[in-house]
């Protein structure tokens, strides 16, 4: 496994994204205009949830610190960091860092790539292996997998190319107008999640699958109640597009819960 000093980069960024996401999510009223960047509260409760999403994700990474588990999950960890803070980077102009919380954003993105850098230095210099242990993917599995990379790496793309006021980005699928900051955060947080589970559509092993599954639920879950508490915003009739925002979290959620019923959480499998 990586150095005992990128685990605890990685407990480091549990911490902060939990201290992030609970003042995001339990306060966006009031955080949405002090925020690094101009935000509605839905936004600000929205990124609060991933912020929410990568604190379980880095504990549960943590607390396992087993390659074969892991190695997705933290590249998913990795990647989002580096690239959120590359999408601040070219908003600089943007950026409102009047209040602390918008530099406990920066602080939580700024750990975030230095674990990346740690543990990309650990990969090259220890090499983990990745031995096949569990039971064998089967098809549908792999083919739930591929629809999940192709949709969201769609997802990010879009966002990354999409000027300001494109279709689905104006209250069609998300219920308010982003910003070009907001539309290119959303698209690097979707880019991420598609990049780092592209390795599992070659995993030959379940239990590697089950961990990303049960270690990115935080991610569905709080971002999913984020939608539902913010149900008020969504006109169905006029706008569908929404469905289809708060209908791929339940869709995908639902099916995994029992997953981990049936199959465990990638420990049990193994």
């Amino acid at each position: 496994m990586l150095s005992p000093a990128s685990r605890r980069l990685t407990y480091s960024l549990a911490f902060l994204y939990a201290l992030l996401g609970v003042a995001l999510f339990l306060w966006p009223v009031a955080m949405a205009p002090v925020f690094a960047w101009k935000v509605t509260p839905f936004m600000t409760m929205t990124i609060g949830g991933w912020s929410l999403g990568n604190a379980w994700l880095a504990w549960i990474i943590a607390r396992r610190w087993d390659w074969r588990l892991v190695y997705t999950t933290l590249g998913y960890l990795w990647l989002f960091g580096a690239l959120e803070l590359a999408v601040v980077i070219a908003f600089a102009d943007k950026l409102q860092l009047q209040h602390p919380i918008a530099w406990l954003y920066l602080g939580a993105l700024g750990v975030n790539v230095l674990a990346a850098f740690v543990g990309v230095a650990d990969r090259i210099r220890l090499r983990p292996a990745v031995p096949a242990i569990g039971p064998p993917v089967r098809s549908f599995q792999r083919a739930a997998g591929i629809a999940f990379v192709v949709f969201v790496g769609f997802l990010a793309l879009f966002g990354m190319a999409a000027p300001e006021g494109a279709i689905g980005t104006n209250g069609g699928i998300f219920p308010e107008a982003m910003s070009l900051f907001t539309l290119r955060s959303f698209a690097a947080f979707y880019l991420a999640l598609a990049v780092a589970a592209a390795p599992l559509l070659f995993e030959r092993r379940l239990p590697s699958l089950l961990h990303h599954a049960f270690a990115s639920y935080g991610l569905i879950v709080a971002i999913t109640a984020a939608a539902l508490v913010n149900l008020r915003l969504f006109d169905f009739a006029e706008r569908p597009g929404g469905l289809l925002y708060i209908g791929a979290y339940l869709v995908v959620g639902i099916p995994l819960l029992y997953a981990f019923y049936r199959l465990g959480t990638g420990l049990r499998a193994s």
